[in-house]
């Protein structure tokens, strides 16, 4: 046997060895699409199932009583608590993500330490910013139990997810459009709001999108800082969200047709807002 044929059967041995590897790597792949696809229809199902059937109009009454165990509070409350965390998280994470991008020193400990504790406070149980929440708004400012003291908790919980979003975003930007910019006569902080901001907006928003989902099924923190009265409340009252309503009428056990009803709004609400973020980020993208 000559050497040309042994390196011609090494290199049919090592392409089978590569179809195969591939082969098995794909199958894999297959197997695990196939299960998260058959568990997501497997929960969505089991609640649209339950859920549907004791949909009704008496459940959307627009107070809260024991015979109609009303959502709409809740819905009401839900949506000016994604508004007043936004309106403080918003500004902090953009803001500060232009500096640490556009400002500050990439070797500065500074901004070290802040983008990695930015990385560890997206980590941080729920739970743990609620009891933050309760020690520094309700008890030490004295906000009390309220909409406040549960929107700043929530902000203080979104702010890392919108900085890192905005700062991976601005990060994106490629350099030509800064210097095409700087070359035409704009300064800095008119080619950041004119040039990098609107190429960054689909990252952008994608941080916003995934911050608003984690509000909306936010229950732990909030259980602590605006509590779960049902009625539409005022800034500094108290008031039940959407999660919050889900899990009093659960953890009453009066009301679980109600429950699984409500989860059925709420999947809406989330599978609703996934898809109006989907087109917006289409769209800013293609401009």
């Amino acid at each position: 046997m000559g050497f040309k044929e042994k390196i011609d059967k090494q290199m049919i041995a090592t392409i089978k060895s590569q179809d195969f590897l591939s082969l098995f790597l794909r199958a894999i792949i297959y197997i695990g699409v196939f299960f998260t696809l058959a568990t997501i229809a497997l929960i969505v199902g089991y609640i649209l199932i339950k859920g549907i059937p004791h949909l009704s109009l008496k459940i959307f009454e627009f107070e809260y009583s024991t015979l109609n165990a009303s959502m709409t509070p809740a819905i009401i409350n839900t949506v000016f608590m994604i508004l007043l965390s936004l309106v403080f998280a918003l500004p902090f994470g953009i803001f500060g993500a232009i500096f640490l991008q556009e400002y500050a020193k990439n070797t500065s400990l500074v901004v070290a330490l802040i983008n990695l504790a930015s990385q560890v406070l997206v980590g941080i149980p729920s739970i743990v910013y609620g009891l933050f929440g309760f020690l520094a708004f309700v008890i030490y400012f004295k906000m009390g139990v309220s909409m406040l003291s549960g929107a700043l908790t929530l902000a203080v919980m979104i702010l890392p997810l919108i900085l890192t979003a905005t700062q991976e975003s601005l990060k994106s930007v490629p350099q030509a459009y800064k210097e095409g910019s700087f070359a035409l006569g704009a300064g800095k902080l008119r080619t950041i709001f004119v040039v990098v901001l609107p190429c960054a907006m689909s990252g952008i928003l994608s941080g916003v999108i995934l911050s608003i989902g984690r509000i909306i099924g936010e229950s732990a923190a909030l259980l602590y800082t605006s509590g779960s009265v049902a009625k539409v409340a005022g800034v500094g009252d108290s008031g039940r969200t959407l999660s919050v309503h889900l899990y009093a009428l659960l953890s009453e056990g009066q009301f679980i047709e109600q429950a699984y009803a409500t989860a059925v709004v709420l999947l809406f609400i989330v599978v609703g807002i996934n898809l109006l973020s989907n087109v917006a980020i289409k769209r800013f993208g293609a401009k």
